[in-house]
C-alpha cells in the first residue's frame, strides 16, 4: 500500500511522516501495492487533525482524529482504521473474494461482535426536486435534517448537501 501524505498549515516533518507510514505498515498487508491510503494533517490552533482515507477497489476506509498531540491523533486514526476492517471482516471478504487488491484473510475478527448486521430499519420514497445547493442546504435546515438529496439542475444528476461536524455543509456530486 502506498501512503501519500499532504499537511496544511504546517509542515510535517520527517520523524512524523516515518511515523505515519511505519502505522500503516500494518494496514498495508490487508491490500495489495496498488492501493493508496491518503493521509492529511492539518493544524487549526492548537488542535492537530489527521484524516485518512483508503479506497479499496469501491470499498472506502475513512478516520479522521483531533487532537493536541498529532502522534496520538496518528494512533487513534490507526486504530479506527483497523477496527473497521475488523468489524466488517465478514461482508468485506465476500464482496472482495474475486479482488486480490484486498486481502482479509488474516484480519482478527472483532472482539465486540461475531457479525455485524446491516438492518435498515425504515425506507422511504420521495421526489428529488430540482434546486440550487443553497435552497437545498435552506430545505435541509428547514426540516432539521442532516442530509438532503436534490437534483442539481445545471448537471440533471442527483446531489447531497449535508451538514459537517464542524457546523458548515458539504455537497457530494456523482462522477458518472
Amino acid at each position: 500500500m502506498k501512503v501519500i501524505i499532504a499537511s496544511k498549515n504546517f509542515n510535517a516533518s520527517d520523524h512524523l511522516k516515518d511515523s505515519i507510514e511505519k502505522k500503516f505498515e500494518r494496514l498495508g498487508r490487508y491490500f495489495s501495492d496498488d492501493i493508496t491510503a491518503n493521509v492529511t494533517l492539518v493544524m487549526i490552533k492548537e488542535r492537530q487533525t489527521m484524516e485518512a482515507t483508503i479506497n479499496a477497489k469501491g470499498t472506502i476506509f475513512r478516520a479522521e482524529e483531533t487532537a493536541t498531540d498529532i502522534y496520538n491523533a496518528v494512533d487513534r486514526v490507526v486504530e479506527k482504521l483497523s477496527s473497521q476492517m475488523s468489524r466488517f471482516k465478514t461482508k468485506l471478504q465476500k464482496k472482495h473474494k474475486e479482488h486480490v487488491e484486498v486481502m482479509f484473510n488474516d484480519l482478527p475478527e472483532d472482539k465486540d461482535t461475531d457479525e455485524t448486521e446491516i438492518e435498515i430499519v425504515r425506507s422511504k420514497k420521495f421526489d428529488i426536486e430540482p434546486m440550487e445547493a443553497e435552497e437545498a442546504v435552506m430545505q435541509m435546515e428547514l426540516l432539521e435534517h442532516n442530509f438532503f438529496v436534490f437534483l442539481n439542475p445545471e448537471t440533471a444528476k442527483a446531489n447531497i448537501v449535508y451538514k459537517r461536524k464542524d457546523g458548515r455543509f458539504g455537497l457530494l456530486e456523482p462522477k458518472y
